[in-house]
């Protein structure tokens, strides 16, 4: 059982592959392998669980492989992280055809793809996602960054991977918690895109919550299917790409005052959709029967709905810095209707601080 799916960006092109049993699959790997060294980058909790089997698939393929581990964390998604990998490919040798494999979760993509996008001024990488998040969103649409104190994902470039690998396996060692963080992202595209497939999540709630493989393969294949769409669409988020950040203006600044790593992305998007679905139905966009829906939704797949508690300086002050504003002014993802995100730039600051001081 696995699927195909393709993202159209020209010569920028590449292959999703979704399914069980891929990571030792080295057909999938050899036209971008063979005769390079392809560089594993992943991390201390990933790499026990995998590395072995993906450096035995790469060398199949023809590369030489080397390991880079780095710490885990979202905490660790910093500059000195990043120069990890550097100092690793330099004192490996690494060239301009050097790959880079980016094994692990959200945080490993987004460093590994970072550091493609600009050693020797670019060079190629893949992804190899292990955990719900990273398969339905991260690995996907050629976003790569890392974080400041000031804001979450300001340093960073777009730099499409050549292939991304969805090893649904790798999923069964997911911790609960780190799990359901992944279902928001899932529960976004039927938000933002396709109310037909936010009927079959809630559907299909028990099945998700056990991890039933042929449940999990249309999951992740349906939220890549509306991700590649919209990325296709606009490849460097001038327009509709925006639509993706769904609950994300609340969320990053949940996740930055909160610090890194305190509450997962996944919690920090749940929380911000809620909001933003609130918000949505404040304003007159949405039904207030439509938002409930949503979050009883999110509340079903055991993610939080309730911000912590901030000063209102806190909250306006991370949402400022938001990468999706334009001139000093708040852009927000809201609904129409469920399935029908719309982008809004100008969102009314009394309003919004009204809002935010009864969350």
């Amino acid at each position: 059982m696995s699927a195909t799916l393709r993202v159209d960006l020209g010569d920028r092109s590449y292959n999703i592959h979704i399914g069980s049993g891929l990571l030792g699959q080295a057909s999938l790997f050899e036209k971008h392998v063979r005769g390079r060294t392809a560089a594993i980058v992943t991390n201390e909790t990933v790499a026990p669980l995998y590395a072995a089997r993906l450096e035995t698939t790469l060398a199949a393929a023809g590369s030489r492989v080397l390991r880079i581990v780095l710490p885990d964390g979202e905490a660790h998604k910093t500059w000195q992280t990043l120069d990890r990998v550097f100092e690793a490919l330099l004192r490996a040798q690494a060239d301009r055809r050097t790959v880079l494999v980016a094994l692990g979760g959200g945080v490993v993509g987004d460093i590994a793809g970072l550091a493609a996008a600009v050693y020797q001024r670019g060079i190629a990488h893949l992804q190899v996602p292990t955990t719900l998040l990273a398969q339905v969103d991260s690995s996907v649409g050629g976003k790569t960054a890392i974080n400041h104190p000031l804001g979450k994902n300001m340093i960073g470039a777009f730099h499409q991977p050549g292939l991304v690998v969805a090893d649904l396996d790798t999923l069964a060692t997911l911790p609960p918690r780190e799990y359901s963080a992944g279902l928001a992202e899932v529960v976004k595209y039927g938000a933002i895109h396709d109310v037909a497939f936010l009927s079959w999540i809630e559907e299909h709630a028990d099945a998700i919550l056990r991890r039933d493989v042929a449940t999990l393969e249309h999951a992740v294949r349906r939220s890549c299917e509306i991700k590649a769409l919209i990325v296709a669409r606009d490849e460097r988020e001038s327009g509709a790409r925006a639509l993706l950040n769904f609950g994300h203006t609340f969320g990053h600044a949940i996740e930055s005052a909160a610090g890194y790593g305190t509450i997962l992305h996944g919690e920090a998007v749940a929380t911000g959709m809620a909001l933003a679905a609130r918000y949505s139905a404040r304003t007159g966009r949405l039904g207030e029967a439509d938002a409930a829906r949503l979050i009883a939704l999110l509340e079903r797949l055991g993610l939080p709905v309730v911000p912590p508690r901030f000063p209102m300086e806190v909250w306006l002050e991370y949402m400022g810095r938001d990468k999706k504003n334009e001139g000093g002014r708040i852009t927000l993802i809201l609904l129409d209707a469920l399935g029908a995100g719309a982008v809004v730039k100008d969102a009314a600051p009394r309003e919004l601080e009204s809002f935010l001081a009864q969350a």
